[in-house]
């Protein structure tokens, strides 16, 4: 795989922004590693959480390893503390992930397909919202969304006592009504029975986490309209030893040719 630090201006955002990108290459002399690369790749679009930034997929799992023969560029954005959100005060970063980002990419790098049955987004935390809210806002861009231990309800952070908190979700979402009008509501958006054009969906969550009731609900809501969903849960937290573990599995659902995860 090539690994590349990529800086560039975002249009939408009005800064510039910053990037991890493996890319598929064959390269047969790499001790211990198989590297795989021929025509058109797919892409995923992979997100992280709210503490974290564009290096801490690359930092904490072994992302790298797991794609380098499966032929799949992956793309690990920062998106700073904006919940891949359009804020009510702030950037546009829904618009930032969902639009500009894969034309920006699909330009820079060639080989990166720019068909929807090519192009994927996970995540995990507020990633895991960020991922599944693409899969539910644009499937006519992503046609499988995955998200790991996802902050699945928004409203809470409405009830949150802490000032800091409370204002950004203020800053992000304005109030749970708007939140809901403007398509930033999870529960809201799977609310809307499925058709053909809709996004495939993978869900996991560890039965010790805090998040773990909501994610329950999101599964319930989705299977209720219809959506095709993959669910999964186990023993444990809010956890890299659990990510790592399955962004694999993740790997193992997406529709990629002659894989070996």
């Amino acid at each position: 795989m090539a690994l590349i630090q990529m800086t560039f201006a975002s249009d939408a955002l009005k800064m510039n922004m910053e990037a991890t990108v493996l890319l598929p290459e064959n390269a047969g002399s790499m001790i211990g590693m198989e590297s795989r690369a021929g025509g058109k790749c797919p892409v995923l679009y992979l997100l992280h959480g709210m503490t974290d930034d564009h290096t801490i997929w690359e930092r904490r799992t072994s992302i790298e390893r797991y794609v380098s023969a499966l032929n799949l560029a992956v793309v690990m954005p920062e998106g700073h503390l904006g919940w891949y959100t359009d804020m009510q005060v702030g950037p546009r970063y829904f618009t930032y992930i969902s639009d500009e980002l894969p034309r920006l990419c699909q330009s820079l790098f060639p080989q990166i397909s720019a068909r929807r049955e090519d192009t994927f987004v996970a995540g995990l935390s507020m990633g895991g919202y960020g991922a599944l809210k693409c899969g539910l806002k644009r499937p006519d861009v992503f046609s499988h969304a995955a998200g790991l231990s996802s902050a699945a309800d928004i409203q809470n952070g409405f009830a949150n006592k802490d000032p800091w908190r409370r204002q950004m979700w203020i800053d992000l979402f304005g109030d749970a009504k708007t939140a809901a009008e403007q398509g930033n509501d999870l529960f809201t958006l799977a609310s809307q029975p499925a058709n053909s054009a809709s996004a495939r969906f993978f869900m996991w969550c560890g039965t010790d986490d805090g998040l773990y009731d909501a994610n329950v609900r999101l599964r319930d809501r989705l299977i209720a309209t219809g959506y095709d969903l993959s669910w999964s849960q186990g023993p444990g937290g809010h956890s890299w030893e659990k990510w790592d573990e399955q962004i694999q599995n993740v790997l193992a659902w997406l529709p990629l040719g002659g894989k070996e995860v």
